[in-house]
């Protein structure tokens, strides 16, 4: 391997290169195993990269220039398709459901209905919901364990007082478990109900509902404005779009 092959293998791209991704995480995504068995693959030697045998697991690849065989098949690029949605109450994220009148698959192109919802919103919950086929995003979107905020606008019952707004930032437990911090701002008393912000990073079944049933408040209203790095912006209810190639590389950036 030439001089250059090799300092190319560990140079760090600049925030102007194309988004590279790890050949271990290559081989992944583009379905040839998982990234356990890839590590183990580029380390006896049956990868080449640009031609050469490559048995460096973090070796950058650009996919729309970089050739990567494995045991002398080329690894073809798996197209991802990522959807944004702005979803209104009334519609169920679920693929499969034989109870549901309707689904959020209903308000796409039939190209569009293979792809699977990044966080579930209950049936009554409007706003962000992502659509992809892309495993990896899926999977640092929503476990816990990345800590990827999520932003709602929440309408609660009742004036929501600093003792209970301190409960719920500092945690409730719901089914024997404390859940994680919380952050509440732009709180708004009105008439009856208080409006407010609440960002969290878990992902349990309707679990903003649930922490403000813990303190004695009904969640009227309830709309997903961010995740990570998208943001729901002007998108109108029940609208979709494709993510741009910026959103799409601040996902893979994750």
């Amino acid at each position: 391997m030439y001089r250059s092959q090799q300092l190319f293998y560990f140079m760090k791209p600049s925030d102007k290169d194309p988004i590279k991704l790890r050949l271990q995480v290559f081989l992944s995504r583009n379905g040839v195993c998982s990234r356990r068995q890839a590590m183990d693959i580029i380390k006896e030697g049956r990868v080449k990269f640009n031609g050469q045998i490559c048995r460096e697991p973090s070796a950058p690849v650009d996919s729309s220039r970089d050739h990567v065989f494995v045991d002398g098949k080329r690894v073809q690029v798996k197209r991802y398709d990522y959807v944004l949605l702005n979803k209104p109450a009334g519609y169920t994220t679920t693929k499969f459901d034989r109870h549901a009148q309707k689904t959020v698959l209903n308000l796409l192109p039939r190209k569009f209905r293979h792809l699977s919802s990044v966080g579930r919103l209950d049936r009554d919950t409007e706003g962000l919901l992502l659509l992809t086929n892309d495993g990896d995003a899926a999977y640092q979107l929503t476990h816990p364990k990345f800590n990827v905020d999520k932003t709602y606008f929440a309408r609660v019952s009742g004036n929501l007082e600093m003792d209970k707004r301190k409960k719920v930032e500092s945690g409730v437990v719901l089914d024997g478990k404390r859940t994680a911090p919380a952050k509440i701002k732009k709180v708004k008393p009105l008439k009856n109900v208080t409006e407010l912000m609440i960002t969290i990073h878990e992902g349990r079944k309707r679990q903003v509902r649930f922490m403000f049933s813990k303190v004695g408040h009904r969640v009227i209203y309830l709309k997903r404005l961010i995740q990570g790095p998208l943001v729901l912006g002007a998108l109108k209810k029940g609208e979709w779009r494709l993510l741009n190639q910026q959103e799409i590389e601040g996902l893979k950036k994750m």
